[in-house]
Formats: structure tokens, sequence, C-alpha cells
């Protein structure tokens, strides 16, 4: 036979033949991720009255503090000067050996003297409230001191910042 006549035979032939069916399975799975809530803290510069002479009234100085929560996070900022004051009422002692001043002073969240502290309970909250943004947020703290009537020396004290979320 001829080839061209075998070919047109076959696929004559292949015509009538039933084609093979062919099956598939399928199945999914799904991707997840768990997102934590995070809160991060920087403290800024040291709250520096400058010089300010004993004969002074009341003074203020403030710094920022910077908090970076994850978006859409709640949280509160406690302040606690040594001495653990949960109003931020603190006492900067001075480095003079032998002298026993202690130098009161006021945390506040502005300038006008609106305390700043670590109590959360019902009806006394002072912390500052916010909501993470992704980014870090600025908070200013004001530190005011009622009057400077005490012996010259350089005085201190440290602030426990605590981020709740």
């Amino acid at each position: 036979m001829n080839t061209p006549i075998k070919f047109i035979l076959f696929c004559l032939a292949s015509a009538f033949i039933p084609a093979a069916n062919a099956a598939t399975a399928t199945s999914t799975f799904q991707v997840q991720i768990t997102i934590t809530k995070s809160c991060s803290v920087t403290s800024g510069t040291p709250i520096n009255f400058g010089d300010v002479p004993a004969s002074s009234p009341r003074v203020t100085a403030n710094t920022s503090i910077s908090v970076n929560c994850s978006r859409l996070t709640p949280y509160t900022v406690g302040l606690a000067p040594t001495g653990s004051s949960t109003t931020g009422a603190g006492q900067m002692s001075g480095a003079i050996g032998g002298n026993t001043d202690k130098v009161p002073y006021q945390l506040a969240k502005d300038a006008a003297g609106a305390i700043w502290g670590s109590d959360t309970g019902a009806g006394t909250s002072n912390v500052v409230a916010g909501t993470g943004s992704g980014a870090a947020q600025q908070l200013t703290v004001y530190a005011i001191v009622a009057n400077a009537n005490f012996a010259p020396d350089v005085y201190t004290d440290t602030v426990n910042v605590t981020v709740t979320y």
C-alpha cells in the first residue's frame, strides 16, 4: 500500500476509536500568618532646667519620648520617678556629699501641669493613651519645679517609662 493511503486509513480508523478520558483530582490549602502586636519606646534627652537661681519661682522644662506600636494597637505610657510615685511626683537629689536637700518636681502632660504618672486605676488614670500607627509617635514630657529655693548643687533623678499594650 501506498504511504499516503496508509496515512488516510490510519486517520479514519483513529476517528472511530474513543478518546481516552483524562481525569483530574483537586485540593486546596491556605496561606496564613499571625501578626502579633508590638511596641517599643525610646527616651529622649534628659530634662534639663539649666542654671536656675535659687530665688527662681516655678520653672518648667521638657523632653520627648518616642513610642512605636503596631498599627491599631492601643497603648498607654506611664512615668514613674525614683520612689515609684504613681502620680509622677519626684524628688531630685544633690550630687554634693552632705547635701540632704531634695528638689521636688512634677511630671506633666503639658506646660500647664496636667499630671502624668503611672496610675491606671479606675477614676485615677494619669497616663497618656494612644493608638499605634506603625510609625514612631512623639510625646512631650514636661517637668515642673515649683521653686528653686534649695542649696546650690546639681540635682538629678531617674524616671522609668512604661508602655503597656
